[in-house]
């Protein structure tokens, strides 16, 4: 069962061992619940319109449904979950097919952890940035559409950091009138909590927010941020 946080993950994969591997891959990145596992593309339209996931991982190459046939069903039946292809699939008519369709990513199998923990991160980037209402800048559409992308002025940031996330935790802690806590900061813009304190530490160390420890009554003090003047 998927915490109300969590990203619901549709797999529809034909290959038994190929969705163990996927499943374990998806599981890998926090934020990320995969609710069932279809194995042709017919089963997993049926379980899209019931399950109704945020993302649909799809292959290609399947039984009575092949996933060029899916994506497109997809589209007519206005079916709203995202869709990333992984699939042994490499000809150019294929990708583009897919794109044209509007996946949002295509991964080459065989492929990397690291190249598929790239993908779930950008989508929640996507996530995040797409959720509320009215209208985005150039400049906050470009940190998403570009942000893998160091600009040569930047400092380069850790690795396993990104500026869309940076800039999303300065964004929340810019509204914020009080010191916010790690697991806040984490819940407010919809990341993990461990992830929420790489980039408040990274902010701290570079100054641009400062820590207030508060120290309640019982256990442990707390540690809170806010922006620095």
């Amino acid at each position: 069962m998927a915490h109300k946080d969590e990203i619901k993950v549709l797999l529809i994969e034909d290959d038994p061992m190929v969705q163990e591997v996927n499943k374990e891959f998806i599981a890998s990145v926090s934020g990320f619940q995969v609710v069932a596992v279809a194995g042709d593309g017919e089963e997993g339209i049926e379980l899209v319109k019931k399950l109704k996931p945020e993302l649909v991982i799809l292959d290609i190459f399947m039984p009575k449904k092949d996933g060029i046939k899916t994506l497109q069903e997809f589209r007519k039946q206005n079916l709203e979950s995202d869709v990333i292809v992984v699939s042994a699939a490499k000809d150019r008519e294929t990708i583009k097919l897919m794109l044209q369709n509007g996946a949002l990513d295509y991964i080459i199998k065989p492929f990397k952890l690291q190249r598929i923990q790239q993908a779930l991160e950008k989508y929640r980037q996507y996530r995040i940035s797409m959720r509320d209402s009215g209208t985005m800048s150039q400049e906050q559409l470009d940190l998403l559409l570009y942000a893998d992308q160091p600009k040569a002025t930047d400092p380069q940031l850790p690795k396993g950091l990104n500026e869309f996330t940076l800039n999303e935790v300065i964004s929340y802690l810019q509204k914020q009138s009080e010191p916010r806590s790690a697991e806040e900061v984490a819940s407010g813009i919809g990341i993990a909590r461990v992830t929420a304190r790489r980039y408040l530490d990274y902010l701290d160390k570079r100054g641009v927010i400062k820590l207030d420890v508060q120290y309640g009554g019982v256990g442990r003090p707390i540690n809170r941020y806010l922006i620095t003047e």
